[in-house]
């Protein structure tokens, strides 16, 4: 009895996916929960374990190929892998074992085109596994020699005398070019960023806040709030989230969305935290922000960060969100205007610390100083209420205990 392996069902916000990798391949035994595929979507990337004990017969679907939702993908014969080794073992005497070497789909269907011995094909995958490209790399051993060039003819003193000078000059450079289809969570990003720019009314308002109060807060007890919170390191985004859920409260504007003609207030905070990935920018959520701690968001942005760079985060962590913030200064941005991320009509973008010189009663001072970016939807954000949002952001910032005291 063969027991079948499907892709997981898809939710309604995404259309299909594809197939980007086998980590099994026909032949190979499998155990129970073991990962066998991924699967990209435009959003994350789904992974499908084997589902009982057994034998993977046959792969369905190959690299590359787009599914939909609970798509048919292998066959699977359930047992353990010593009770297959002991009945080959017994027919052994009655006929000669087929060797199966380790596979993929479309290594095997070259190998079966070009009459090829897949014995002879060196492997260079996981396990000794033959790909693709050890076929081609086989074939192209097994070619004949191309026929010796000709000698050059004796040079005179002045070819010999121009080569030498343009030996001095170097080699001449390469011009190479690589084109790679685009991945789908990439092609997704780059379709919602176009439509960001030309479905909205987007708009950039800007301020800078003195982090001065917050890395001496941050200083004095840093050590403490790490023994305290299990490990937890203090940083700047806590304070930030919980600075942005204030003030979202006092400009409800903000924190709303629009839904064709109407406007959609939210009465909570959801607020997506912009993370960078090797294959693009996600935002996970962190829901109902409003009633966590400072210590709660750090932990909860530790472990999102952690799951997107493992690609581990799942379709419940990256929808819905009503607001955004975006750390660019991490990677050293001292100025930028963040995108919007639709339907949300706000994002919130932070950048370096850069210690400046700025006035402070009457005197010049050098203070560590963050510029801050408000992008806005100016269909539904008026200027006013987007320099308000962005003034009380700064003004929480700059006197820490108003956030723990909610003034």
């Amino acid at each position: 009895m063969k027991i079948e392996i499907k892709a997981p069902a898809f939710p309604e916000s995404v259309a299909d996916g594809e197939v980007s990798l086998w980590h099994k391949q026909e032949g190979d035994f499998v155990q129970r929960d073991e990962l066998l595929v991924e699967i990209e979507t435009d959003k994350v990337v789904m992974e499908v374990v084997a589902p009982e004990a057994g034998r993977l017969d046959r792969i369905l679907v190959d690299v590359g190929n787009t599914i939909e939702s609970e798509a048919l993908l292998a066959e699977l014969t359930p047992g353990e892998a010593t009770e297959s080794l002991e009945a080959s073992s017994t027919s052994a005497t009655v006929k000669k074992v087929e060797v199966v070497l380790p596979m993929g789909p479309a290594a095997r269907q070259l190998v079966e085109e070009h009459g090829l011995d897949a014995s002879a094909i060196k492997g260079t995958g996981k396990d000794g596994r033959i790909n693709k490209e050890d076929v081609l790399a086989h074939m192209a051993e097994q070619a004949p020699a191309p026929a010796p060039a000709p000698q050059p003819a004796p040079q005179s003193a002045a070819t010999a005398a121009s080569a030498a000078s343009a030996d001095l000059q170097g080699p001449t450079s390469e011009r190479i070019e690589r084109r790679v289809p685009m991945t789908r969570m990439r092609a997704r990003i780059a379709e919602r960023l176009l439509s960001a720019t030309q479905q909205t009314a987007m708009l950039t308002t800007f301020n800078e806040v003195d982090m001065a109060p917050l890395m001496r807060l941050r200083s004095q007890y840093k050590d403490q709030f790490e023994k305290t919170h299990n490990g937890t390191r203090l940083g700047f985004m806590g304070f930030f989230v919980r600075a942005c859920c204030e003030a979202l409260k006092r400009f409800p504007e903000v924190n709303a969305s629009i839904d064709g003609n109407d406007v959609v207030y939210h009465g909570y905070q959801d607020i997506g935290v912009a993370v960078s990935t090797e294959d693009g920018l996600v935002v996970p959520v962190l829901r109902d922000a409003d009633f966590m701690s400072i210590a709660d968001v750090e932990a909860a942005i530790r472990d999102l960060g952690l799951k997107a760079r493992d690609k581990k985060l799942t379709i419940d962590e990256m929808i819905g969100g009503t607001f955004t913030v975006s750390n660019g200064g991490v990677f050293g941005s001292l100025l930028s205007t963040p995108i919007l991320n639709p339907p949300q009509t706000a994002i919130l973008g932070m950048h370096t610390i850069k210690d400046r010189p700025v006035a402070v009663d009457g005197e010049v001072v050098i203070r560590p100083m963050m510029y801050l970016a408000l992008s806005y939807d100016h269909r539904l954000i008026d200027g006013k209420t987007a320099v308000q949002f962005l003034v009380t952001v700064k003004e929480l910032i700059e006197d820490p205990s108003r956030i723990l005291l909610q003034l």
